[in-house]
């Protein structure tokens, strides 16, 4: 039999104490380095692909009035679905603005009529939302190769890649349905102004937008929000560049991108090297004389720009008067 004195009983309680006190010193330092990397993580995640429900246009707006139509590309092999909508507004003398935007299952997801009333405060546009006949928010194999210009080596073209197992480069076909079937038929019947036609992209959709401005004359303004410039697709700053300035007289580019910290510091140092080009390109361009802004947004992921650039967008092509801005610090 062992005995236990009420001294060594003391001194074993004072030891139970002691490690639980330990144990949540760890509990503590354990959740602090854990929730970091958490919150980086889902700064970082994929979109949420739940199925959606009725947007804007099944449930009516108060602003505007929708129309739906129905495309395939030549192949085939992907099919659009396209909202056309109309400010109740009657137009400018000169005709609506219009915005043409991709992705547009997500942003008619996220259209509201009280961001709609919004725009009525000006002069809204007309917006063009061109996405693919799904319920989900994004069609990732159709958006990967639609948005991505063909892969380049020394700027010449090397034709099509794949993306993590999705076929990437389609931007030429793409855009070829786009100003010649899809706007045509979106804009038929309607007063519009063609000096004031814009496009919005984000992500893939800016590389997009980025890729137009140098290889298209059909749109004014473009609007890329948080461009997927990685290794492959870096070259078009450097052909922003090099473009003739005299060739793009009223075209205006928009460049807006977040500031939320990345996942690794290797990461960081590569998105600052990335943005610091943007900077230096879009000063060029200034330079040259061609209107090129950047519009800086701290502490937003690479997600939550979809948002704030889309709504930034079309309260820019409302507003009546848009004096053109310098280039902000960069953040």
């Amino acid at each position: 039999m062992i005995i236990i004195n009420d001294t060594y009983r003391e001194k074993l309680s004072m030891s139970h104490r002691a490690c639980r006190r330990n144990n949540q010193r760890v509990v503590i330092r354990l959740a602090a380095f854990i929730f970091p990397l958490i919150y980086a993580a889902n700064s970082y995640s994929k979109p949420d692909m739940t199925p959606l429900g009725p947007n804007i246009a099944d449930k009516g707006s108060s602003f505007y009035h929708f129309s739906v139509s129905t495309f395939d590309s030549a192949d085939g092999n992907r099919h659009y679905k396209v909202w056309t909508g109309v400010p109740d507004k009657h137009p400018p003398a000169s005709g609506y603005a219009v915005l043409y935007m991709l992705d547009g299952n997500a942003v008619m997801d996220r259209l509201t009529d009280a961001f709609l009333n919004k725009l009525t405060q000006g002069t809204p546009p007309v917006l063009i939302v061109i996405g693919y006949q799904t319920v989900k928010p994004f069609e990732l194999t159709a958006r990967t190769y639609d948005y991505t210009p063909p892969l380049r080596e020394n700027d010449g073209e090397v034709g099509h890649g794949e993306i993590q197992g999705r076929k990437s480069g389609g931007s030429l076909n793409f855009r070829r349905l786009l100003e010649e079937t899809i706007a045509p038929d979106a804009e038929k019947g309607l007063s519009v102004d063609a000096s004031k036609r814009a496009i919005w992209g984000h992500s893939y959709g800016g590389l997009f937008v980025l890729d137009s401005f140098v290889n298209s004359t059909f749109f004014n303004g473009y609007y890329s929000a948080s461009p997927s410039l990685n290794s492959d697709y870096i070259v078009l700053l450097s052909r922003l560049e090099k473009i003739n300035t005299a060739h793009f007289p009223h075209k205006q580019l928009y460049f807006m991108e977040g500031s939320a910290a990345p996942r690794k510091k290797a990461d960081g140092e590569e998105a600052s090297a990335v943005l610091n080009q943007v900077r230096s390109t879009l000063s060029s361009l200034n330079h040259e004389g061609l209107a090129a802004t950047f519009w800086a947004y701290p502490g937003l992921s690479h997600g939550e720009m979809f948002n704030v650039s889309f709504q930034r967008a079309l309260l820019t092509m409302a507003a009546d008067n848009v004096e053109k801005q310098p280039l902000p610090p960069l953040q």
